[in-house]
């Protein structure tokens, strides 16, 4: 049990509001050797745009919170071979809590998802750097809204939430690594492999 335990604790989540500068954390995160995994939601409308597919929040909103719940499984899933810390670009849960809200409560259950560690930290609503972009269309308010969102679902379903404090990357780094260590000798144990 306690390696399953681990395993667990090694998946870490940066959540939060769209634009909020998760895609540069990571960034920063791999650049100082940690493993990282893409945000499922970007790639998914990368791979629809090149294909013309209709899996687009703009336009199939429902089947595109459920390829992203898919995507972010699988990310899971393939993460377990990686050592140390893994730091993921959203989670199955942020599209399982897109899915709920579309659905009006009919979505996926997210107790019945894998666990990330206990800690999420997420990205708070930063207007002065937030852009839209070609994979990024909708507005401010709408990122504002799903952020909303995502501070009610991680914590209704046994998460603790940080809420990272708008500063340059790499103190928004080193906030992390420094938070999790000091969890380290209660809830991270090395995986042996």
């Amino acid at each position: 049990m306690p390696d399953k335990v681990a395993r667990m604790n090694r998946f870490v989540v940066i959540s939060g509001c769209s634009g909020g500068g998760k895609s540069t954390l990571l960034d920063e995160l791999a650049r100082r050797g940690h493993a990282t995994v893409a945000e499922p939601g970007r790639r998914i409308v990368e791979q629809e745009l090149a294909s013309h597919g209709s899996a687009l929040p703009w336009a199939d909103a429902d089947a595109f919170a459920r390829r992203a719940i898919d995507l972010a499984l699988a990310d899971r899933a393939a993460a377990e071979h990686l050592p140390g810390w893994v730091f993921f670009d959203r989670s199955a849960i942020d599209a399982a809590a897109a899915l709920d809200h579309l659905s009006g409560g009919q979505g996926r259950h997210i107790d019945a998802l894998p666990r990330y560690h206990d800690m999420v930290f997420l990205t708070p609503p930063w207007p002065e750097i937030y852009v839209t972009d070609r994979e990024r269309r909708h507005g401010f308010d709408d990122a504002v809204a799903e952020y909303q969102r995502l501070v009610l679902a991680y914590p209704a379903n046994g998460y603790d939430l940080s809420v990272l404090d708008k500063v340059a990357v790499g103190d928004r780094a080193d906030f992390i690594l420094a938070t999790l260590a000091q969890s380290t000798s209660t809830a991270y144990r090395p995986i042996e492999l």
